[in-house]
């Protein structure tokens, strides 16, 4: 018997700012009468949002094509993103694939399907593909379709920077700003279906203009919807957070007490050859003179392992400066050759082996020093906005300053936003108990 609701599957490989186009293509194909299921999962269509920052990425989007042909060989598979941009032609090759959508034309994707009675595979994908991106301010249509709590707000596009490691320009293109009453009209719409915090994301926000207005003006904007509790600002360039930013964070009852700022190295002579636009002091200047403004900031940061060139002593030197600055977290990830990127053309590779142990290394001082950020806040009072359960009936979420949070608890915490005492720590998870000492708050037990 002929199905007479389609069905789509959505998946997405990297980025927020990738999670925040797929949330908005899911709510377009719900719109457009498919019934959204989840990845992994038999389907009539398969929407793969990629990523091409690493090969691993775009190994991912590979595999997950073939695992879903696997369980729904019919189904009509649409790839788009940043695999999609610079990788066209390889995805070509790939068996399976129906069609290709570059990023220019990335958030218009439902507009390029058949229609769902005549969902069928191609011998040869149909491809979507422009090598220029446009580059004007822009508006998005629709509100973004999410099942938490918090919700991500995409405000800005591209990049200028050219890092000597980064695809992203070739992918995204160049800087651009979505139009600020676009994203004033969707955070309103995002507060009106429940979410109480807003994620800022793009590739560099700090870089946000438009219309005069920049990343602090848009902020105070959104700090004015009286039910959004939360504003929480994703990864932001050293070089683009002016002081004003610092104060308002500093004093601001709704801007989270946040930042996750790359370092990616630290050591100066691999900083000049990734073409980043600091040096370490003054990377640790900056992070000194936020630390000392902002009660409580959670610092977080990106560390690459492996450039071309990173010897001993750079190595050493990025050791040193990480175990020394405040971070609560690290992100750590490997060097990945990118076509088309300055440092292709780079010598004094580094093995896979020893770029694997220094990764371990680094890894494992994350694990540390988030430990110890949490442990500071026993027996402390915080405020959790709690986002979802886990098995028996325990809530998780975030304070404002990213620490994971779980409580045990009879009554429904979803979506509130509830004052929690501090009692222990694991890896990675704070526990705790309601502030009230209400009987419904039961002891946290992790297996």
């Amino acid at each position: 018997m002929e199905r007479q609701i389609p069905r789509a599957s959505l998946c997405t490989i990297g980025c927020r700012l990738n999670q925040a186009e797929t949330a908005l293509l899911t709510s377009r194909l719900r719109q457009d009468g498919y019934e959204i299921v989840p990845f992994g999962q038999e389907t009539d269509l398969l929407v793969l949002n990629s990523c091409s920052v690493t090969d691993n990425a775009e190994k991912d989007c590979r595999y997950l094509v073939r695992r879903t042909l696997r369980h729904s060989p019919q189904a009509y598979v649409a790839v788009t993103g940043c695999y999609a941009q610079t990788g066209a032609a390889a995805l070509g090759r790939v068996a399976g694939i129906d069609l290709i959508v570059g990023n220019q034309y990335k958030m218009n994707l439902p507009d390029f399907l058949p229609t769902w009675r005549e969902l069928r595979k191609r011998a040869v994908p149909h491809l979507l593909h422009s090598r220029t991106i446009e580059r004007s301010d822009f508006a998005l249509p629709g509100v973004a379709d999410y099942a938490s709590t918090r919700a991500h707000l995409k405000i800005q596009d591209g990049c200028n920077f050219m890092c000597s490691f980064c695809i992203i320009p070739f992918a995204r293109g160049r800087e651009r700003s979505r139009r600020s009453e676009d994203v004033l009209r969707e955070a309103r719409a995002l507060v009106d279906k429940g979410h109480r915090e807003v994620v800022l994301t793009g590739v560099n926000i700090g870089q946000y203009r438009h219309e005069g207005q920049r990343l602090l003006d848009v902020i105070r904007r959104l700090e004015e919807l009286p039910s959004l509790e939360r504003i929480r600002i994703s990864s932001i360039e050293p070089t683009t957070i002016p002081d004003a930013l610092l104060d308002h964070m500093a004093t601001s009852r709704k801007l989270c007490s946040y930042l996750h700022i790359p370092l990616q190295s630290g050591d100066d002579s691999l900083l000049q050859r990734m073409n980043r636009r600091y040096r370490v002091k003054d990377y640790t200047a900056f992070i000194d003179k936020a630390m000392n403004r902002i009660p409580d900031l959670c610092l977080g940061t990106d560390i690459m392992v492996g450039f071309p060139g990173e010897d001993e002593q750079a190595f050493a030197n990025t050791l040193g400066v990480t175990s020394d600055l405040p971070f609560a977290y690290m992100h750590v990830f490997s060097y990945s050759e990118r076509p088309g990127t300055a440092a292709l053309r780079m010598t004094n590779t580094i093995p896979s082996r020893v770029v694997r142990a220094r990764s371990r290394k680094l890894s494992e001082l994350s694990r540390a020093k988030r430990l110890a950020f949490y442990q500071r806040y026993i027996g402390r009072k915080v405020k959790v906005l709690f986002e979802e359960v886990r098995e028996n009936r325990v809530f998780t979420g975030l304070t404002v300053n990213y620490i994971r949070t779980a409580v045990s608890s009879t009554e429904n915490l979803a979506s509130s936003l509830r004052e929690v005492v501090i009692t222990a720590t694991t890896d990675g998870l704070a526990l705790g108990h309601l502030e009230e000492g209400s009987s419904k708050s039961l002891p946290v037990v992790c297996q």
